[in-house]
């Protein structure tokens, strides 16, 4: 880190979104106590994971995440505060270390497209959290990061409490596509938050596959159960 760096560092302190410490210099959005706290997705879970929740409907062709969702633990307090708390650079960072994995999926993607929110619930928190980690992603994959094609059509309710039948007709119908030409016979990765039924990606996958797209991929931060 610069000099002025450190000078804004002791005036304007960073501090960690999970446990509120002061960031030291050699940290970036995260204190290393709490990242080295989450506990990541291993290859066995996320394969299992794959088969319960995308296999069988044919839509997505590869699937990755980052972390184990865990309740009340640092991974909920992160994920919080690039939702609710702008922290952009947060997204990004956690970005960066998803790309890092996906690049070892060896996927050939063409596009990047993060879920996207209704125009509502995006004026209500002023951005779109899913896009600071495609950033990020990006950063590392670079690929072309398209934030415009699809489109959320339909303001859905929270499906926190939902089942997953309850997820899949609550979120059906709410993904629309402006511009088909974008999306014809590419690979699209599609970029989310956290993923627990797969409601959301899979409608997401089924619209970009009927406007052409060739494969769909998603990649998330974390699987919950």
């Amino acid at each position: 880190m610069s000099f002025l760096a450190e000078i804004f560092d002791f005036f304007l302190p960073r501090l960690c979104p999970s446990c509120g410490d002061k960031l030291n210099s050699g940290e970036e959005s995260i204190c290393l106590d709490c990242l080295l706290k989450i506990k990541p997705a291993s290859a066995n879970r996320l394969s299992s994971e794959f088969v319960k929740i995308f296999k069988s409907r044919g839509i997505i062709a590869g699937f990755t995440s980052l972390y184990l969702f865990e309740k009340d633990k640092e991974i909920q307090k992160i994920i919080h505060a690039i939702k609710y708390q702008n922290k952009f650079r947060t997204g990004e960072l956690l970005g960066k270390l998803l790309g890092e994995k996906i690049q070892k999926e060896n996927w050939d993607i063409d596009l990047i497209i993060p879920v996207p929110l209704h125009h509502l619930k995006k004026a209500e928190r002023g951005y779109n959290q899913s896009f600071y980690i495609a950033w990020g992603v990006n950063k590392i994959l670079h690929k072309r990061l398209d934030d415009n094609s699809l489109k959320r059509v339909k303001y859905t309710e929270t499906q926190t409490a939902m089942n997953i039948v309850e997820r899949v007709e609550n979120i059906s119908g709410a993904f629309s596509v402006k511009h088909k030409n974008n999306l014809a016979g590419k690979n699209i990765l599609i970029i989310d938050d956290v993923i627990t039924t797969g409601a959301t990606v899979s409608e997401c996958g089924s619209v970009l596959l009927d406007s052409g797209a060739a494969k769909v991929f998603v990649a998330s931060l974390a699987i919950a159960d």
